[in-house]
C-alpha cells in the first residue's frame, strides 16, 4: 500500500488510494489455478446409479421367514419363523424347502422370477454382522436366490435397547 504525500491536494495532506494491482493479480493467479483444477478433480468413471425405490414386502406362503438376533452369551440365534434352529439345521430346513418348491412347481425348468422362494430375514440391530452374514451364507447355500430384509416400515428410528 502506496502513500504520496503530493499530489492534487496542496496542503500536503496524505492521498487515500490503495495500488490494488497486486491484489489483482494474487486474484487472476489463484482464479487460474482454481479453473485447471477443478475439471481434474470431478473427473468421474460414467456410470448409471440405481434408482432407488421403496416396495412393500410382498409376503408369498413359499417365504421363508428367518429372525437372527444374538443370544445373551454371544452366539447367535436363528428362528425359522418361531422354531430355533442351529446352522446345520437352518442348511437342512432350507435344502428340503426348496426341494420341496421345485417339486411342487412341476422341476427346475418351471422355476420363475415369480414363484422362486425368497428368504426374509429380520435382524435385531444388536445383532452382530457376524450372525446376519452367517444366515445370508447359508440361505445362499442351500440355493435360495433372494435374500432380503425385513425393516421397520416408514423410515421411523430404531430403539436401542
Amino acid at each position: 500500500m502506496a502513500m504520496q504525500t503530493t499530489g492534487s491536494n496542496a496542503e500536503g495532506q496524505p492521498m487515500m488510494e490503495m495500488n490494488t494491482t497486486p491484489l489483482v493479480d494474487v486474484m487472476l493467479v489463484l482464479l487460474i489455478i482454481f479453473l485447471i483444477t477443478v475439471p481434474v478433480v470431478l473427473q468421474t468413471v460414467p456410470i448409471k446409479l440405481p434408482s432407488v425405490r421403496y416396495e412393500v414386502t410382498q409376503t408369498k406362503p413359499e417365504n421363508v421367514s428367518l429372525t437372527v438376533r444374538a443370544a445373551p452369551n454371544g452366539s447367535c440365534e436363528v428362528y425359522w419363523n418361531m422354531t430355533k434352529l442351529t446352522s446345520t439345521e437352518l442348511l437342512d430346513r432350507a435344502v428340503a424347502k426348496l426341494k420341496a418348491e421345485i417339486d411342487r412347481v412341476g422341476g427346475v425348468q418351471n422355476i420363475t422370477e415369480e414363484n422362486m422362494p425368497e428368504a426374509h430375514i429380520r435382524g435385531d440391530i444388536n445383532t452382530p454382522y457376524r450372525c446376519i452374514g452367517g444366515v445370508i451364507y447359508t440361505m445362499q447355500l442351500a440355493g435360495f436366490a433372494r435374500v432380503g430384509f425385513i425393516s421397520m416400515p416408514g423410515g421411523a428410528p430404531a430403539k436401542r435397547l
